[in-house]
């Protein structure tokens, strides 16, 4: 019996052009702050510090967001800026205005890897894998060796119903990056949701287990057990990361023996490379 997985709700492919996040409008400049005739104008904004741009990243999502965007604002050409800020909105999950974001980045440079490879996320986590495959081979040429695309092709092509071929980017992914919790733990997820817990249970052990491992591999080796009736360790797994209400409506939902999986959007089942 193939696993159910409730994939986000679809997004429409983000047009090329971003609309940075709303800002209140600015009120009209006081007598005082306007120019006027023989007296130089306001200065204009200036980019943030390199020290600054590292502070940033310290923010939370929608901080972080804020900051890019205006640094963006500030320097329209500011490439790393924009992927900067493509990741700050996936985080706050604007997948469209994400890949918007990444997506400007690679009009200036076309063969920027990590835009490429954003782009793909964005668009895997809105559910719209298909048009992700073309950046994630893309990315797959200009860097044949890095597991990442490979990873992410796998993943935009099971959303679009490609398994055979899923597969097989599966398997190159976790050749490149034998040991890479995210790649062990995907594998894992294609299989059992291809109804072959035989395979999938030992991937996910070894990607719970492995360095570097978090919360995402832990609870989706916990999905996987508690679907199998494994629900004592399936429990003290869901206990590490998740609150107590969160984990007894899982099991009660697990125990009341449904076919379906519980509701888990693609992004929450799926590491992101």
């Amino acid at each position: 019996m193939r696993l159910k997985l409730a994939v986000a709700a679809a997004l429409l492919l983000a047009p090329a052009t971003f609309a940075a996040p709303a800002r209140p409008t600015s009120a009209p400049p006081s007598p005082a702050a306007a120019s006027t005739p023989g007296q130089p104008a306001a200065a204009a904004p200036r980019k943030a510090t390199a020290e600054e741009r590292v502070e940033a990243e310290r923010l939370d999502p929608l901080g972080r967001a804020a900051f890019w965007a205006r640094e963006a604002d500030i320097d329209p050409q500011d490439a790393d800026a924009r992927l900067k800020l493509a990741k700050a909105l996936r985080a706050l999950g604007k997948y469209d205005e994400a890949a918007a974001a990444a997506d400007q980045v690679l009009v200036m440079q076309p063969q920027d890897l990590e835009a490429l490879l954003e782009s793909a996320r964005a668009r895997i986590q809105a559910g719209q894998g298909f048009y992700a495959i073309d950046e994630a081979q893309r990315a797959e040429t200009i860097a044949p060796k890095d597991w990442r695309p490979a990873s992410l092709l796998a993943l935009a092509l099971e959303q679009s119903d490609r398994d055979d071929e899923a597969l097989a980017a599966h398997e190159k992914a976790l050749a490149l990056a034998p040991d890479n919790p995210a790649e062990l733990s995907n594998l894992g997820m294609y299989y059992a949701a291809h109804g072959d817990a035989a395979k999938a249970e030992p991937l996910l052990r070894r990607a719970a287990d492995a360095p570097g491992a978090g919360a995402q591999e832990r609870q989706n080796l916990a999905l996987v057990l508690g679907l199998e009736g494994k629900l004592d360790e399936a429990e003290r797994l869901q206990r590490r990361d998740l609150p107590p209400a969160v984990v007894d409506s899982n099991l009660a939902y697990l125990r009341a023996g449904s076919d379906p999986a519980p509701p888990h959007t693609w992004a929450s089942v799926k590491g992101a490379p």
